[in-house]
């Protein structure tokens, strides 16, 4: 027993270490990555304190400043993950100044999703390897839950491999920014309470103060911001429609479209991952796509690109195949249900006939009384 406590003592330390400087492995990076898949219950930590941090709502309360603060910070931040973290550092569709880079890196630092760089590793990573044995969250291969969350909280996992992001990390800002992770989170987590701290001070009408801000606005915000991130890759590669035949199960989706402002036109990105767009058409509602357009109007970034023409006509051979197929088995289900074209129309008759029969007059006997009393009076037991 003491052995095993003093071997845990330095993997203990290295965890809380790494709570500071991320790149703190002292067994190298290249080792811990090689580890086998567990969860790291020192990783989990910040999640607990994250969702922990949710209950603080039964003693702050609630108000619709803090409410509504919740819900703007969450497609704000939501928008920092898919149009900065997502389609800049990880695809690069589209283009900025090293300025612009390292604003865009410090608004995706307040998602508490770590580093841009981290993030970009993982993300390529992911598309070398999508829905095979090295793809670290692919719900096929580890199951849900695992895609969801766990992943993060392996060990193996934890370290940012640079030299496989040598664009990014040539750039020693963003690599600090990258190893520091902590540092934005932590000051955005501040300025949310001070924000609150000063309208409680100069605006105590909206019945809100730092405490209440701080609750809806970060942590119940953030936590809602990562599961709705998570559910790309647990929930993008098993509900939706798949319009192209990639080599993984990525899926279209317009609720995961909704809920991550574009991103779930998953299987499209997958076909095209340079496109600035993930939403091909006009119909698939890609918000991240209008803010970037939007931000290029101001100039910060330039350069979007643009799906290419040929993977537009595959798409529309691929619906024009959707759309006979789904003829196809249409015709098939009304030929099961075909038996309705003889009892409708049997039943139909049969109505008429029992409408037409009672409003019949039946003719009457010379005394007046109707002529079914004949029939009566002619049975042999009257007789």
């Amino acid at each position: 027993m003491p052995d095993r406590s003093a071997a845990r003592l330095p993997r203990l330390l290295t965890a809380l270490v790494q709570w500071i400087d991320s790149d703190y492995t002292p067994e190298g990076p290249a080792k811990m990555r090689q580890e086998p898949d567990r969860v790291d219950w020192m990783r989990c930590l910040p999640f607990l304190i994250l969702h922990l941090g949710c209950l603080g709502v039964i003693w702050a309360g609630a108000s619709p400043v803090a409410v509504w603060t919740a819900v703007a910070l969450y497609f704000a931040r939501m928008f920092a993950v898919t149009g900065i973290y997502h389609r800049y550092f990880s695809h690069k569709t589209y283009s900025t100044s090293r300025a612009g880079q390292f604003l865009l890196a410090l608004w995706g630092g307040t998602t508490v999703q770590r580093g841009a760089l981290w993030w970009a590793y993982h993300h390529r990573h992911h598309h070398q390897h999508s829905d095979d044995s090295e793809d670290v969250h692919s719900p096929h291969v580890h199951g849900f839950w695992w895609s969801h969350i766990g992943w993060i909280t392996s060990r193996r996992n934890f370290p940012t491999d640079y030299s496989t992001i040598k664009d990014l990390a040539r750039f020693p800002e963003l690599v600090w920014l990258n190893r520091f992770d902590t540092v934005v989170p932590l000051l955005f987590a501040l300025a949310v309470f001070g924000a609150g701290e000063l309208l409680a001070v100069h605006a105590p009408g909206l019945g809100t103060n730092g405490w209440q801000l701080l609750v809806w606005g970060f942590f119940i915000s953030t936590t809602a911001l990562f599961h709705g991130t998570a559910c790309i890759n647990s929930m993008a590669h098993l509900m939706g429609r798949r319009r192209f035949n990639t080599s993984d199960d990525s899926r279209n989706s317009f609720i995961l479209a909704l809920i991550c402002l574009g991103e779930g036109w998953h299987n499209n990105h997958h076909r095209y991952q340079s496109s600035t767009r993930n939403g091909f058409y006009w119909w698939e509602i890609d918000i991240t796509f209008y803010g970037l357009k939007a931000l290029s109007w101001t100039g910060l970034i330039w350069g979007l690109k643009a799906v290419p023409k040929s993977v537009m006509e595959e798409a529309a051979r691929a619906d024009h195949a959707h759309s006979i197929a789904a003829a196809r088995q249409a015709r098939e289900v009304h030929l099961d249900v075909s038996p309705l074209k003889r009892v409708v129309p049997a039943a139909a008759a049969i109505a008429v006939a029992t409408a037409t029969a009672a409003g019949t007059k039946l003719p009457e006997k010379a005394d007046g009384a109707p002529a079914t009393e004949r029939a009566t009076d002619a049975r042999p037991e009257n007789r």
